[in-house]
């Protein structure tokens, strides 16, 4: 049996029913599970009573009765992961103390378990983060499956709250690189389109539509947000090196915020071009030719304040294989721009 959790939802997981968040952080558990516990009050959301069907919003903590073994939350049991994969989540660590855990995610793997994700996972190898630890480090935030990059673990409950905490309340800051078809005018600015799921697609991999600001109010559904844009390099008109800095932290924000403003990130089917329909001379969501058809965005850098030591931390995630070989390709050097184009630069 697992102890009693208390869990805060991510500004990632957003708004969602109870049971649906419940089943993601918890797949093995049955709905008819879910909806006991809560009409037996074992379940409760900011300390009261709830129903599976109510939402939860992030910034509410969800408490987590002891559960079975057999429905412990996403992580496969102890040796049940093969060495490779061992070793490969091992090796993504940049950083390590007593309190959190930093990750470079390798693209293509999954932060949770959930719908079509499978059970191979970030959350599902955190039994080889344990590093002596009795208990598994959790994560306090996601990226996107084919997003690579920066993703923080807590070793201990009380950092998971306080570190959830910062992210609601916009105390970290992490700027994204990405490599997009054309070159936006004007060269930095803000995305400030509202977000609103299509209705289309199964949970998490719903597709985000984009509302005007000036439109908001006729989508109550829709939340705002905004994408802080910084064009580090661009060949000629064809595609741009970017920063990306996104000021909140919606589902998918920033592959649909530069979808929308005509500048799709290289490689997203979802919100670009697909390769299928490469027309012409291939230049749009997938280039073709020498340029891999793997999603062109990475979680570059993460600027926290460490929840114990209360100091600002800065980490930075290496490239990616695959977006290294483009950034190669284009003789495009790591250490030719700031690192930090949002603080005061031209």
């Amino acid at each position: 049996m697992s102890d009693v959790q208390l869990i805060t939802v991510t500004e990632d997981e957003g708004e969602q029913r109870l049971d649906r968040w419940f089943k993601r952080r918890f797949p093995q558990v049955t709905q008819g599970h879910v909806e006991k516990m809560c009409r037996t009050g074992q379940v409760r959301v900011d300390s009261s009573r709830c129903k599976a069907s109510d939402h939860v919003a992030p910034g509410q903590t969800i408490r987590i009765p002891p559960l079975p073994d057999a429905a412990a939350p996403v992580a496969r049991r102890a040796g049940s992961y093969s060495a490779a994969d061992e070793k490969m989540i091992q090796n993504a660590v940049l950083w390590k103390d007593e309190h959190i855990i930093i990750l470079n995610k390798p693209p293509g793997l999954p932060s949770q378990g959930g719908s079509g994700q499978g059970d191979r996972h970030v959350d599902g190898l955190t039994e080889a983060l344990k590093f002596g630890y009795k208990e598994r480090p959790k994560l306090v935030h996601r990226l996107d499956k084919d997003t690579s990059g920066l993703l923080m673990l807590a070793r201990t409950d009380r950092v998971a709250r306080a570190l959830s905490e910062a992210l609601r309340h916009r105390l970290t800051r992490k700027i994204y690189w990405a490599a997009v078809a054309g070159v936006p005018h004007p060269r930095k600015g803000s995305i400030k389109y509202g977000l609103q799921k299509s209705g289309g697609g199964r949970h998490g991999d719903e597709k985000m539509i984009c509302i005007h600001p000036a439109k908001m109010a006729e989508h109550p559904d829709a939340k705002r947000a905004q994408t802080d844009y910084f064009t580090l390099w661009f060949l000629g008109s064809r595609l741009s090196w970017m920063a990306l800095e996104p000021v909140t932290g919606r589902t998918h924000q920033l592959r649909a915020h530069m979808a929308e403003i005509g500048h799709p990130i290289l490689g997203d089917s979802k919100y670009g071009v697909s390769g299928t329909e490469n027309m012409g001379d291939g230049w749009g969501a997938s280039i073709g030719g020498d340029i891999s058809r793997k999603l062109h965005l990475h979680a570059r850098m993460l600027t926290i304040e460490h929840p114990i030591l209360k100091k600002m931390m800065t980490f930075t995630a290496p490239l990616p294989e695959h977006m290294a070989r483009t950034w190669k390709t284009l003789d495009w050097g790591e250490n030719q721009v700031p690192a930090d184009p949002f603080s005061g630069a031209e």
